[in-house]
C-alpha cells in the first residue's frame, strides 16, 4: 500500500521553499553521526486496524485508524460495483479489527459483511459495529472535524485558518469518505481506543492523516481527471431530457465508449477510474486488442459485436425474480441474454486458448446457459404472454391447464346452449339472456332490464339470486349457474394460478444457477470493453505501448487524442524523460503555440496505457509510473471558499507531498495567479525542492513564461533539468506557429503584437504633430484653456500610440 503522509500546509511548504530559493548560499553543517546507543527490546503490542466504511450508489468511502501509527488514513470516494471487489481488496491489505458502518446501510454491503463473517474463522473475525445513520450525515461529519483538536495543528491557528489547513490535506468533495471519517471519530470517542484508562478529557489520540491507495491503482485526483478531460458531463442539448440527467461531452470515455452493452460501459468507465500498474494484467488486456486487431479476425469482432447487443441487465431480472416481481419482458430479456452468451461461449471456443480471457469464457459460460435456454424455450408462450400481458405457458408443458384451457376454449358454445335452457325457464316477458363467466366471480345469468323495473324490488325474480346491475344489463345467479361454478370451477383464476406456481418453480431453477449469470455478467463486460478498445485503435491508428520497469517515459509521434479529432492537422511531439537525465522538462514558447496540448498529451497517452489501451503514437514506452499529478487548470468554486492562488497552491501541495520517483507531474504556468515575483520565487522553490532530490524527483514537465527563471540562473546547472520550447518563426509583423516541440530556449520574449496596430513611422509623425501644437499654444495667453488641450489633443493620440 502506497502511503503519504502531509506535514504542514501546502501554501506554509511552498513559501518557505521560496524562500530558501531566494538565499544567495545556503551553510550546511556537518553534524557528527550519532553515538551508538544499545537497543532495549520492547514488548510491543500488535498494532490493530479499526476500519470505518460507506458505500452507496457505487461510490465507496473507507477511512481507517492504524494504532500502531496513531494515524487516521482515508482513501478518496471510489467508485465500485455491487460486488465490492474494491472492499475485498482493501479488508484484505489492511485485515481490520474492527469494522463500523451505517445500520442503514444498502442491501449489497449488509449481505458482503454477512458474508465476510461467516467466511472467516473465530481468530481473524473482524468485529462489525452498526451505528445509527444520524452519526454519519455529512455536516455533522464535517463539524465533528473541525472542532476536534488535533495536535499537528498549530495552536495559534484561528477557525478560518485551520479549515483552510485542513481542507489542503483532507479531500472534503470527497462526500462519502468525509461522512466515514465522521463514524470513525465517533467510534474513537465511544471506544475510546488506547486511553480506555486515562481521564474522560484525553481523547485518542490521532497524530496525522495519511492517503493511502490500494497497491495497484495509479494515484489520481479529480483535478488531474478534469483537466486531462478523461470524463466530460455536458446539458442534454434535447429539451426533453434536461430533467434526465447529463450527456458525456467531448472526453476520452466518449471517444474510447464503443461498448454495445450498459455492463461494458459501466467497467469501462471503472478501468477509467482504476489505472493499474499491475503490468500483467495490462498486458493480458494489450494481447486482447492485438488480437482482434488482426484483419483475419475482423469477422469475429463483429460476431461478438452483434452478441453483446443482446445482454441485458441480468442483475435486475434477478433481484425481480427473487421478489417475484418477474415481468414478461424480463423473461424475453432473459432469453436474449442466455442464447446470446451461449453464442458467444461457442465463439470463444474456436479461438485460441492462450488469451486467457477467450479460455476463461469456454470454461466458466458451463451448460447451465444452454439449460436455463432450454428451460425458457421449452416453457414460456411469448406470444400468449405479450398478448395476456402476462406469464402464459406452452401447450404440452403441463395436462391440466392444457386440459382448463381447452374447456375455457370451448366455453363459448355451450354456454349458448345453457342461456337457451335458461330462457325457457324464464318469464315470457324476458326477451333474452345470455349466460357468461367473469373470473373470481364464476358463471352468471344476464338479462336485459325491462322497462317495468324501476326499483330494485321490481328486480326480484322466482328461482334467482340477484348480485348488480351493469349497463342496463341485469345478473343473476341461478341453479345451473351454480352448478357451472361447482363442476367447471374458476377456469381463469386456475389457469393463472397453476402457471403463476410453474413460474415459481422456473424462477427457482433459474436463481439456482444464477452464478453463471453472474459470470457472464462479467466477462462479457470484459470483453466489451476490450472490443471497444480495439475498435477504437483501428480507427485511429492507435500502437501498442510497451512497459518497463525503469524510470522514464519515452514516446515517438506522440498525438492529443481528443484535439487530432477536432483540427484538420495536428503535428505529432516526442517525449523522452529518462532515467538520469532531463527529468525535469522546462517547456517555454508563446501564448497559443501548443504548451498546455504537449502537456495533457504526454498525460493522456501516459494515462491510455495504464488502463490497457493502445495510445495515439508511433511508439510508446511507458516507465513505471504510482501516480499523476496535474496543476494546469485552477477549478474555481464559490462553494470552496479559496482563491485562484490557493487552489493553484492546493494542486501544487499536492504534487510536493505526494508524488514519489515514479510519478508524472505536469505542472502549467504555476505561479502566474500572484505577483511576478512571488510567482518566480514558488516555481523556482518547487523546481529546487525536487533537483535537490536527485534522480529520486519525479518525471516533472512544466510550461512557463518565467524567462527569468533561466536568465538569472534560479537552476543549478544540472543534467536532470531539459529545456524545451514550441518553435515559432517571426515573418515580420505575424508570429507562426510550427506546434514542433524542440531542444532549446525561446529565442525572443517578444509578446504577439495586433495585425492593427500603426507603424512606428505613423506614430513618429502623430508625435511631431502634437509637440508642434502644444509648442504653438501661448501659455501667456488668459483664453488659452490647457486642459482642453489636454483632453482632447493629448490623451486620444496618447491612448492610440501606446
Amino acid at each position: 500500500m502506497c502511503q503519504q503522509k502531509f506535514l504542514s500546509s501546502p501554501a506554509a511548504q511552498l513559501l518557505e521553499l521560496a524562500r530558501m530559493s531566494t538565499t544567495a548560499s545556503l551553510n550546511t553543517h556537518c553534524l557528527p553521526p550519532p553515538l551508538p546507543v544499545p537497543e532495549q527490546e520492547e514488548e510491543q503490542e500488535q498494532p490493530q486496524i479499526y476500519m470505518c466504511v460507506l458505500w452507496y450508489a457505487g461510490q465507496l468511502g473507507i477511512t481507517y485508524y492504524d494504532t500502531g501509527d496513531c494515524s487516521v488514513y482515508f482513501m478518496p470516494d471510489m467508485p465500485d460495483n455491487e460486488d465490492l471487489k474494491l472492499l475485498q481488496k482493501v479488508i484484505d491489505e489492511v485485515l481490520p479489527r474492527c469494522i463500523v458502518t451505517s445500520a442503514k446501510q444498502d442491501h449489497n454491503i449488509a449481505k458482503f459483511l454477512t458474508n465476510m463473517d461467516a467466511a472467516t474463522g473465530e481468530v481473524d473475525k473482524s468485529e462489525i459495529v452498526l451505528f445509527p445513520n444520524m452519526e454519519f450525515g455529512l455536516e455533522v461529519s464535517k463539524q465533528r472535524i473541525l472542532s476536534r483538536q488535533f495536535p499537528f495543528i498549530p495552536s495559534h491557528m484561528t477557525a478560518t485558518e485551520k479549515i483552510l489547513y485542513l481542507s489542503s490535506i483532507i479531500p472534503f468533495e470527497s462526500p462519502l469518505m468525509v461522512r466515514a471519517l465522521g463514524g470513525l471519530l465517533k467510534f474513537l470517542d465511544r471506544r475510546r481506543i488506547g486511553v480506555e484508562l486515562e481521564d474522560s478529557t484525553i481523547g485518542v489520540p490521532i497524530l496525522a492523516f495519511k492517503k493511502f491507495v490500494l497497491m495497484d491503482i495509479v494515484n489520481m485526483d479529480q483535478d488531474t481527471y478534469c483537466v486531462l478531460q478523461i470524463f466530460k458531463s455536458e446539458v442534454h442539448p434535447s429539451v426533453y431530457k434536461l430533467a434526465s440527467g447529463l450527456k458525456e461531452g467531448l472526453s476520452l470515455y466518449g471517444i474510447l465508449n464503443r461498448c454495445r452493452c450498459k455492463w461494458g460501459e459501466k467497467l469501462m468507465r471503472l478501468w477509467l477510474m482504476r489505472p493499474t500498474r499491475n503490468l500483467t494484467e495490462l498486458n493480458k488486456r494489450l494481447d486482447v486488442i492485438q488480437f482482434f486487431l488482426l484483419a483475419q479476425n475482423h469477422e469475429t469482432v463483429l460476431t461478438l459485436q452483434d452478441c453483446l447487443k443482446n445482454i441485458k441487465n441480468v442483475p435486475q431480472i434477478l433481484r425481480r425474480m427473487n421478489l417475484s416481481h418477474t415481468k414478461v419482458s424480463d423473461w424475453q430479456a432473459l432469453y436474449k441474454t442466455v442464447y446470446s452468451a451461449v453464442c458467444l461461449r461457442d465463439t470463444c471456443r474456436s479461438l485460441p486458448s492462450s488469451i486467457e480471457i477467450f479460455q476463461t469464457i469456454s470454461q466458466v459460460f458451463t451448460d447451465d446457459l444452454h439449460y436455463i435456454a432450454s428451460l425458457i424455450s421449452k416453457v414460456v408462450d411469448f406470444e400468449g404472454s405479450i398478448s395476456e400481458n402476462r406469464f402464459t405457458v406452452r401447450p404440452n408443458v403441463d395436462s391440466t391447464i392444457d386440459e382448463k384451457k381447452r374447456k375455457l376454449m370451448g366455453l363459448s358454445d355451450f354456454l349458448t346452449e345453457v342461456a337457451r335452457k335458461e330462457l325457457e325457464t324464464l318469464d315470457n316477458r324476458i326477451p333474452s339472456c345470455c349466460v357468461i363467466y367473469i373470473p373470481l366471480i364464476g358463471f352468471l345469468l344476464s338479462i336485459p332490464r325491462l322497462p317495468t323495473m324501476a326499483d330494485k324490488s321490481d328486480f326480484e325474480i322466482e328461482g334467482l339470486d340477484f348480485m348488480f346491475l351493469s349497463e342496463d344489463k341485469l345478473h343473476y345467479r341461478s341453479a345451473r349457474t351454480k352448478e357451472l361454478d361447482s363442476i367447471l370451477g374458476d377456469l381463469h383464476c386456475e389457469i393463472r394460478d397453476q402457471e403463476t406456481l410453474i413460474m415459481h418453480q422456473m424462477q427457482t431453477k433459474i436463481l439456482e444457477k444464477s452464478a453463471v449469470l453472474n459470470n457472464v455478467i462479467e466477462y462479457t463486460a470484459h470483453l466489451d470493453v476490450l472490443l471497444a478498445l480495439a475498435v477504437m485503435a483501428r480507427e485511429n491508428s492507435y500502437s501498442r505501448p510497451c512497459f518497463t520497469h525503469r524510470h522514464g517515459i519515452h514516446i515517438k509521434d506522440g498525438r492529443h487524442p481528443l484535439m487530432e479529432l477536432c483540427a484538420k492537422t495536428f503535428v505529432p511531439n516526442p517525449v523522452d524523460s529518462g532515467e538520469a537525465n532531463g527529468r525535469i522538462k522546462i517547456l517555454t514558447g508563446p501564448n497559443s503555440s501548443g504548451k498546455s496540448v504537449y502537456l495533457k498529451m504526454v498525460g493522456l497517452i501516459t494515462f491510455m496505457a495504464l488502463i490497457g489501451s493502445y495510445v495515439p503514437a508511433a511508439e510508446a514506452e511507458i516507465g513505471a509510473v504510482d501516480g499523476i499529478y496535474t496543476r494546469i487548470h485552477s477549478r474555481e468554486s464559490v462553494s470552496v471558499g479559496l482563491s485562484t492562488f490557493m487552489i493553484d497552491l492546493n494542486q501544487v501541495a499536492k504534487a510536493v507531498n505526494n508524488a514519489t520517483e515514479r510519478s508524472l507531474v505536469l505542472i502549467d504556468e504555476f505561479g502566474k495567479g500572484t505577483n511576478t515575483v512571488d510567482g518566480l520565487s514558488l516555481l523556482a522553490a518547487v523546481l529546487r525542492h525536487w533537483l535537490n532530490q536527485g534522480t529520486q524527483c519525479p518525471q516533472i514537465f512544466v510550461s512557463t513564461n518565467f524567462h527569468s527563471l533561466v536568465q538569472l540562473k534560479l537552476l543549478p546547472d544540472t543534467p536532470l533539468v531539459q529545456y524545451l520550447t514550441m518553435e515559432t518563426h517571426q515573418d515580420g509583423d505575424e508570429l507562426i506557429f510550427f506546434y514542433q516541440l524542440k531542444e532549446g530556449l525561446i529565442r525572443n520574449g517578444k509578446p504577439i503584437r495586433r495585425i492593427d496596430h500603426p507603424s512606428k513611422g505613423s506614430q513618429l509623425e502623430r508625435c511631431k504633430s502634437l509637440v508642434e501644437k502644444f509648442l504653438c499654444l501661448d501659455l501667456d495667453d488668459p483664453h488659452v484653456d490647457l486642459e482642453k488641450f489636454m483632453s482632447q489633443e493629448v490623451l486620444p493620440s496618447a491612448a492610440s500610440i501606446l
